[in-house]
């Protein structure tokens, strides 16, 4: 088991261990907190990472010959909007939710991908911002990825009060925004 020091007998999670890495020594650096299929990894293992999903799924979306599986098998089974780790755990931390917002349960992308509520989405990221930004430590950097596929990424960056640092926009038609931002030491901001 990767890290297994984050996990008790069970397998769950340890939150009374110090899940996140600040009461117990963790050899984790990094938290992806909506791995999906760990698409854009070039290491899908990658030992200093934590990979958290809400899903365990296996699906076969194109049968011809030699294409693999969709694998989602997180390390830890989560939702973004309340991650099982303690306090500023975590050096580096790669956001990457859902784009598609529709309450359809069919189709391949939102089985590859998955899909955010039509009714609650604000929320789900205004959240999945706020506990991103909870687990990150001071002087850390959290990357976030979105495609404009439902909502541009302006308004979605208004969903945090976090000042990104840059972007980069990517793909065929320059939807996909990859946006850095760095979390101050509250020691370190300038007075109002």
């Amino acid at each position: 088991m990767k890290h297994p020091e984050l996990f008790d007998e069970s397998g769950s999670v340890d939150n009374a261990a110090g899940a996140g890495c600040s009461a117990a020594p963790c050899s984790a650096l990094v938290l992806d907190a909506c791995c999906g299929s760990r698409m854009f990894w070039f290491d899908k293992e990658d030992s200093r990472a934590v990979f958290l999903d809400k899903r365990r799924e296996t699906h076969v979306l194109d049968k011809r010959p030699g294409r693999s599986p969709t694998v989602i098998d997180p390390d830890v089974i989560g939702d973004f909007t309340n991650l099982p780790f303690t306090d500023e755990s975590f050096y580096h931390v790669v956001f990457d939710p859902p784009h598609t917002i529709t309450d359809s349960t069919a189709g391949w992308k939102r089985t590859k991908y998955g899909s955010l509520p039509c009714k609650g989405w604000r929320e789900l990221l205004r959240d999945g911002f706020a506990e991103c930004f909870r687990v990150l430590k001071p002087g850390g950097t959290l990357i976030f990825k979105w495609a404009e596929s439902s909502v541009t990424v302006g308004e979605v960056l208004k969903l945090t009060p976090e000042k990104p640092l840059y972007g980069h926009k990517s793909a065929k038609q320059q939807q996909t925004h990859w946006v850095a931002f760095l979390k101050q030491n509250p020691k370190d901001q300038p007075p109002l």
